[in-house]
């Protein structure tokens, strides 16, 4: 075994390896679970006291519908009007589908980690753990950035969104009154987060149901006009469109771009992991999230754009106008197709509380990032303080000062400056999910290594580890390819270049900040801590839940 003066995490490490951790079942039966759990991950009982620690407030069914909510944002509802124009209904199809199978490959190697052990914060901690503390440092800095601004980008969305009925208002109030809504949701109780979540979460997935009930409702002709649509649209204006070039290569051009739209819009499915740390009996409610990923992923984005596909044509000039709101949407360009009152201003109310749900859903996420930094020793140790009710204070408190950048979309000038800031974050979110799949194959090779039978865990990814192969190759490319256009004939411009890659060198500037000034080792996978943590949970015994009659088993069932 190491010295545990230099690694912080070995004295769990040691519980497990000799065989006793029974001083962790004395901490869970004589200060609860929290405590013996912070104990196991900071190394001692006197660190955890002194600093407090997360609580796991999070029910089975806040995790299922914060998976559910992660996976439905404004991308659905607006943003793939962008692509939709751009190469057409096939191509939109067959994007979000080939990116929705890698997401589900990446998300069965993170539930697997996050299944064996459940870490607030998760993936900045995988990394270091199972890779390299650089990458650790990377990952968790690089995510908390992106979460911060992203909940920038929200906050002001949703501020736009208003102006959809009234534009008259200064956006300023719109940006105080939910700056102030997502910190009140986040600052008190990871439950008060967890029910917000499922409300928000609630009624995106049945407005999503509404809708592709009622996209073959008017495709079948029983709109007021009794049109009957069929595929017409994939026939005129067609159903790939070429970009950039012409021909088959014109084709293939429009069907990428839709890869690069795709992956931002699936951006967040992997809140669940975050969540991890603060769910109850997670060994049961992760793998039950995880698992459900794909017919999340089929239902809403695959379904969602078929339905599109049918409802309007890809050159319908709404879909790339600068209207407020949700008149861009393509769901709502069929609505007033059909003649159907009153439906665009719900449909706007749902892009409102969807944009307010993502808001607070990236606060609750960027803060656990910062958290899990400062767990790996990466970040001020006072931001591991936790207040009674296990929120992590100063982590939110940072994380949410960051919206004061909102601020600067109200004046014309300083809102290009923010649009170009916001543009960053794009490329992290893909950072983010091929170090995760980095993070696995390391974490199978750990088990190997160290005698872990996987026919033994809990939950079990299939496939592996030509799973987190495929998908880390598939994110990879499109890292690499994502500004394409950008080298093409005519179509040069700064600006899209540095949109396109300037997320690169930030990663590998931060990787390698950390790599040069800690002089951090690649981490051997016989010596990787996969233990640390891990005793206080075992020590934990979860009551199951018996559904009473079958009204509580579909409930069950779905939550």
């Amino acid at each position: 075994m190491e010295n545990p003066e230099k690694n912080p995490y070995t004295l769990g490490a040691d519980a497990h390896e000799y065989g006793d951790p029974s001083g962790y079942k004395d901490i869970v039966e004589r200060k609860g679970h929290a405590v013996g759990e912070a104990a196991d991950m900071y190394g001692d009982l006197a660190t955890a006291e002194e600093y407090g620690y997360v609580e796991r407030g999070l029910k089975s069914r806040h995790i299922q519908f914060i998976a559910l909510g992660g996976t439905i944002g404004t991308g659905l509802f607006l943003g793939i009007g962008s692509a939709f124009a751009r190469s057409g209904p096939l191509s939109v199809l067959l994007g979000y589908s080939f990116t929705g199978l890698a997401v589900f490959a990446m998300m069965q190697c993170l539930g697997e980690m996050a299944t064996w052990l459940p870490l607030p914060g998760a993936i900045p901690q995988y990394c270091a753990r199972y890779v390299d503390p650089a990458m650790g440092f990377a990952v968790g800095w690089n995510n908390w950035y992106q979460s911060a601004i992203t909940l920038c980008a929200e906050i002001s969305a949703a501020s736009i969104v208003v102006g959809f009925w009234n534009d008259q208002i200064s956006i300023a109030a719109w940006i105080s009154i939910i700056i102030v809504l997502v910190i009140c949701l986040n600052i008190f109780a990871v439950s008060i987060y967890g029910e917000a979540e499922f409300i928000f979460a609630s009624i995106k997935i049945l407005t999503i149901i509404g809708l592709l009930i009622l996209a073959l409702v008017l495709d079948l002709g029983g709109g007021p006009s009794h049109d009957r649509l069929g595929f017409r649209y994939w026939k005129h204006p067609g159903a790939m469109k070429t970009y950039i070039a012409n021909g088959d290569t014109g084709r293939f051009l429009g069907l990428f771009s839709t890869l690069v739209n795709a992956a931002f819009s699936y951006g967040g499915v992997e809140m669940v992991a975050v969540a991890a740390g603060e769910a109850a009996n997670p060994r049961k409610n992760i793998p039950k999230a995880v698992r459900r990923v794909f017919w999340r992923i089929l239902f809403f984005y695959v379904l969602g754009s078929l339905a599109i596909g049918v409802l309007v044509p890809s050159n319908d000039p709404n879909l790339l106008s600068d209207k407020p709101g949700a008149a861009r949407s393509p769901w709502v360009i069929a609505i007033y197709r059909a003649g159907i009152p009153v439906l665009p201003s719900i449909i706007n109310a749902v892009i409102l509380t969807s944009a307010s749900s993502s808001a607070n859903a990236f606060l609750y996420t960027g803060s656990r990032y910062l958290f899990g930094v400062a767990q790996n020793h990466q970040a001020p140790r006072f931001l591991l303080k936790c207040s009674k009710s296990g929120v992590p204070y100063w982590c939110v408190g940072i994380t949410a000062s960051i919206s004061l950048l909102t601020y600067m979309s109200v004046s014309t000038g300083a809102n290009n400056v923010f649009l170009w800031f916001q543009n960053l974050t794009t490329i992290a979110q893909l950072f983010t999910w091929c170090s995760i799949c980095v993070a696995y194959l390391r974490f199978r090779s750990a088990l190997i290594a160290q005698g872990v039978d996987r026919n033994t865990l809990v939950f079990k990814s299939p496939y592996q580890p030509y799973t987190a192969w495929f998908a880390l190759i598939y994110f990879a490319i499109i890292i690499v390819f994502n500004g394409f256009f950008v080298f093409t004939r005519g179509n040069w411009s700064v600006t899209d270049f540095l949109t396109a890659y300037i997320g690169m060198p930030i990663f590998f500037g931060l990787y390698l900040f950390w790599k040069v000034l800690k002089r951090s080792p690649f981490v051997n996978a016989s010596e990787a801590d996969i233990w640390t943590g891990k005793a206080a949970l075992d020590a934990e015994v979860w009551p199951e839940q018996v559904p009473r009659n079958f009204l509580e088993k579909i409930w069950f069932w779905i939550a």
